[in-house]
């Protein structure tokens, strides 16, 4: 049976280390690339409130302790993933290392673990942990009744202290055999706490505990902490890039992890995994508070996230749009590796919704934007997950799949096969030139070809590297689908946009207006197509920050 655990890590940094460095590195490098490992469930870094040194401390709760042991973690700790930003930065720290097996816990009957409250969540933001490391005689009956204590006394004085929320009982872990024996014990408190205080002062003044305290306890320290940071599997951390202390850009040993250090506009790229395997990359940008309204922006079927670099520019000129977050991703099918299950809208709102929970998105801290096939995903995600989004403007899509769609998409997919296009880095399939070309003729109305081509190409030759195998197994999403039965009871509200040269689309959006319970608004972005965002970033952009003043006052 696998033995629980804890990984508990202290850091001191040395006076040369800036501060933003330390915890640019810690928070976009170190810990999220523990959290993508299956058998750590959750990380935090928290920081001491009593004067005292080690400053900071990390831990990580472990379901296996034996995984330590593998080669799957041990790699994080060798040049095959240590960059040279890390091994730079660690060598201005003092790190002090203990592996600890669980021994007992104990819990309030409400508890909330803290890794599922938000970041803004005022029980989070001043969240108190007390940690008392004990070093006991080493005769082995005098170590089990300092844990019968525990048990049996401390656990159940301790609860009645204002503001307890869990007591654990650690001790030096098995697979750590040189290490010193010594046991450990974190409290955890809210803000507002009973610390100090009468109830507090008898669960440490009994006779039976300072029976332990002469006979048994040889050494003891106690350090108090208060919360600090909770990591997810998704680089999050912009604040410390807009810092000029902060040494840059950096990029990850496999290139799937940079940061973009900006005075203005800082970004980091990574990527999060979904539950059934698949890699899904995303660029977050924008603003420096890490408690930031955050915009998500999805994508059409064939296309990358640049369809939005104009839209964004001309988003973020706005000052009043200077308080948001924006996040772009790759939809599933962009890439060859989109899993083995059928894809549909559904399998598609989870893939988001799963980003949003990577990057810790708070409740109804979501504003959704997607276009085409990523307008019917952000529908569909208000639609499945309500309680993580405040709005979502769907663009230029349907609320159900015509039955035209099952052989347009397929024989698309066959010209695409039939050119026989591959990567000439991958060898991989692509979808080639001729698809690339009628698909952009299709989009984009015939005046942008001459006004615009520098705008166009792009958008072309992202449609031409689009991985055949990818697109031809995400276009199953286009082909069956009807969510007018879910948007009759839908919570979340939203807006509609469509391009007024987008075929019927304008009108066929408009009875999806009406079909919203409690009704919408459909605005119409004039000379634009399939994409306005595209053709028309600045109206676009001015249509997405009328709403959005609406909804965020």
């Amino acid at each position: 049976m696998p033995t629980t655990g804890l990984l508990y890590v202290t850091m001191q940094p040395k006076g040369a280390l800036p501060d933003t460095q330390f915890h640019d590195w810690y928070n976009t490098e170190h810990g999220p690339l523990r959290l993508r490992l299956p058998f750590i469930t959750n990380g935090f870094r928290f920081r001491a409130t009593d004067g005292e040194q080690p400053e900071y401390v990390a831990l990580y709760d472990i379901t296996d302790m034996d995984e330590l042991t593998r080669k799957t973690y041990l790699d994080l700790r060798t040049d095959l993933i240590k960059t040279e930003r890390e091994k730079n930065t660690m060598a201005q720290i003092d790190v002090g290392r203990k592996l600890y097996d669980l021994v007992d816990e104990r819990s309030q009957t409400n508890y909330r673990p803290l890794e599922d409250q938000a970041d803004t969540d005022p029980e989070t933001r001043g969240s108190v942990m007390i940690a008392v490391t004990t070093v006991t005689h080493p005769d082995p009956e005098k170590e089990a009744e300092h844990d019968r204590w525990y048990r049996e006394e401390h656990f159940d004085m301790l609860a009645r202290v204002p503001g307890w929320r869990r007591s654990r009982l650690f001790r030096t872990a098995a697979i750590d055999s040189a290490a010193p024996r010594e046991t450990l014990a974190l409290h955890e408190y809210s803000p507002i706490n009973g610390l100090g205080g009468e109830l507090h002062k008898a669960s440490m003044n009994t006779p039976w505990r300072q029976r332990l305290q002469d006979e048994v306890v040889t050494s003891k320290s106690r350090r108090v902490y208060q919360w600090y940071y909770t990591f997810g599997p998704a680089p999050r951390e912009l604040s410390s890039l807009a810092n000029s202390d902060v040494i840059g850009p950096w990029s990850s040993n496999d290139g799937r992890t940079r940061t973009f250090p900006s005075s203005t506009r800082p970004a980091v790229e990574s990527f999060i995994t979904t539950k059934d395997g698949v890699e899904i990359p995303y660029r977050l940008e924008g603003s420096t508070d890490p408690d930031a309204p955050v915009v998500v922006l999805s994508n059409s079927i064939l296309v990358d996230w640049n369809i939005w670099d104009r839209f964004v520019d001309a988003f973020f000129a706005r000052k009043e749009n200077q308080k948001y977050r924006v996040v772009r991703y790759l939809t599933r099918g962009r890439h060859s590796a989109s899993g083995e299950q059928p894809v549909n809208i559904d399998v598609l709102a989870s893939d988001l919704d799963t980003l949003l929970q990577a990057l810790r998105v708070p409740p109804k801290a979501a504003r959704l934007i997607g276009v085409s096939l990523g307008g019917v995903t952000v529908l569909n995600t208000s639609l499945l997950f309500p309680e993580r989004i405040a709005a979502f403007i769907a663009c230029d899509t349907n609320s159900n799949a015509p039955e035209s769609n099952r052989k347009a998409w397929g024989d698309r997919v066959a010209m695409a096969e039939q050119e026989g296009s591959t990567d000439p880095e991958t060898k991989e399939p692509i979808v080639g030139e001729q698809l690339a070309e009628i698909t952009t003729r299709r989009w984009f109305v015939p005046e942008s070809y001459d006004t615009q081509p520098e705008v166009l190409a792009p958008v072309k030759e992202a449609v031409r590297t689009n991985s055949l195998k990818g697109f031809a197994h995400s276009v199953q999403a286009l082909c069956a689908y009807d969510i007018r039965d879910r948007m009759a009871s839908a919570t979340v509200p939203g807006l509609f946009v469509a391009g007024a040269n987008d075929g019927v689309l304008p009108q066929t959006m408009q009875k999806m207006a009406a079909d919203l319970r409690g009704g919408a608004e459909l605005k119409v972005i004039d000379r634009a197509g399939h994409l306005p965002m595209v053709e028309q970033p600045e109206a676009f952009a001015g249509v997405v920050t009328e709403y959005l003043s609406k909804i965020d006052g």
